[in-house]
């Protein structure tokens, strides 16, 4: 098996769902005393959390592109980054290290277009929602995603941060997804983009109103089609 570098923390939470599947899967496809051979480094997300000037995203960079090179430096033979956000910065960390970086939102178009969904619905931050950055990878892959309605976005943006992410999954928060993705599938959505990593704690991601193509858990499959070649 290869091994392979997360770049975690970020948040910690859905890093650990990064390691829980990445084993799962590996062990379902090798042996059941199987461990994935795994490099992961764990950044403070204090001061990478909510950034929006270019400055504090010249500083992600810099972070990040450091983390890259030291699990390259470790022994890693690709990379992720754990985090969705943070592939805003995925250019630079790319150019700064001579191993393949694999990026989330690649993985996820490819099982897009595997399935045959063409239009979707994305489901985020509001940097991930509004921005270009993740977005034209999708159309990149023959996907057209439904326009952001502003009130869903701040919604989402809210639970993520002031839930999600401090490990709390609420009741209310199951609620206004689902009614959310409810409506979106009425506004002409065939799949829903789960395009945060702590997701899956309140979208049940294998029943629900539409077919929920899960982030995390295909970067995870993407991690271990590498480790195993």
């Amino acid at each position: 098996m290869r091994k392979i570098g997360l770049i975690g923390g970020m948040s910690w939470v859905s890093t650990r769902t990064y390691y829980e599947d990445i084993n799962q899967l590996v062990q379902a496809r090798t042996s059941k005393t199987a461990s994935a051979p795994l490099l992961i480094e764990s950044l403070d997300f204090t001061n990478l959390i909510r950034l929006s000037t270019p400055e504090q995203w010249d500083h992600a960079a810099e972070v990040l592109t450091d983390s890259a090179r030291r699990l390259e430096q470790a022994g890693a033979t690709a990379l992720l980054i754990g985090a969705n956000s943070m592939h805003k910065v995925y250019d630079k960390v790319v150019d700064a290290v001579s191993i393949p970086v694999i990026h989330i939102a690649d993985a996820v178009g490819a099982k897009m277009k595997e399935k045959g969904v063409t239009n979707a619905t994305l489901i985020g931050t509001r940097n991930v929602v509004m921005e270009s950055f993740y977005r034209k990878r999708l159309v990149a892959h023959g996907v057209s995603l439904l326009p952001p309605v502003v009130e869903e976005v701040e919604a989402m943006d809210k639970i993520i941060y002031d839930e999600l992410m401090l490990g709390k999954a609420s009741r209310s928060a199951e609620r206004t997804f689902k009614t959310m993705l409810t409506n979106m599938g009425q506004r002409g959505a065939k799949g829903a983009v789960l395009a945060c990593t702590e997701l899956d704690m309140v979208i049940d991601v294998d029943a629900n109103v539409l077919p929920i193509f899960d982030g995390t858990r295909i970067h995870a499959q993407a991690a271990v089609d590498w480790i195993l070649g």
